[in-house]
């Protein structure tokens, strides 16, 4: 018998992932909308973008409430995520309130930047104005605590406490890619439907596709 974790390794065995960081106002939301997407495979909330040693969530200072997304590209591009991230919120400062909430990206190269700023350029005809978006080399991020790792997920104890016996840490329940969707479905990002579907498709052994099915449609709300 296959465990969640041991499909979700193979899962992620021989993908050449690519990792995006991005603001788009409280990260709760965000993380849902982005783990409900079929090229996503891991998501996490964090802090980034200032010069704060430490930042929480109460003591965020100039950082931002970051999420951080493991993606495959062979499946969704780098581009394709960006026209995701500024279609689904409005990237402009009157729409928040103070640094803790701004519309940013943080890249990790060279090539993500060359990405971001042709896509910018796109999206500002689409909307017709300029685009505020705080867009700065990638620095630090720092892991936001667990209570705010699969917010959407954690305000179902019943759904928590099933769940605690597919991943025995706090960490690999945070790098799950089942628990992604499941936080995407919880928020409305994802139908149950399109999570059988995907789960289908995913290339690991027939039994372990059987299994996580099983586990997702037998979960009692």
């Amino acid at each position: 018998m296959f465990t969640v974790i041991e499909a979700e390794n193979e899962l992620i065995s021989n993908r050449q992932l690519e990792t995006a960081t991005f603001g788009m106002g409280c990260f709760w939301g965000p993380e849902a909308r982005f783990g409900s997407l079929p090229a996503v495979i891991r998501t996490r909330t964090g802090y980034a973008g200032g010069t704060t040693e430490n930042p929480t969530y109460r003591t965020m200072a100039d950082h931002t409430e970051t999420v951080e997304i493991d993606f495959d590209p062979a499946i969704s591009s780098f581009q394709e995520i960006l026209l995701h991230f500024w279609r689904n919120h409005y990237p402009n400062r009157d729409q928040y309130k103070g640094q803790q909430s701004v519309s940013s990206l943080r890249y990790h190269n060279e090539q993500q930047k060359r990405t971001i700023e042709l896509v910018k350029a796109e999206m500002e005809k689409e909307l017709g104005e300029m685009i505020e978006t705080e867009i700065t080399p990638l620095a630090h991020f720092t892991l936001a605590e667990e209570r705010h790792q699969k917010y959407y997920i954690k305000r179902y104890p019943k759904i928590l406490e099933q769940l605690q016996s597919l991943y025995p840490t706090e960490q690999s329940m945070r790098n799950s890619t089942f628990a992604a969707r499941l936080n995407g479905f919880v928020k409305g990002f994802v139908t149950r439907d399109q999570i059988v579907t995907e789960i289908q498709c995913w290339p690991v052994a027939e039994i372990a596709r059987r299994q996580l099915i099983e586990h997702f449609l037998n979960l009692k709300w």
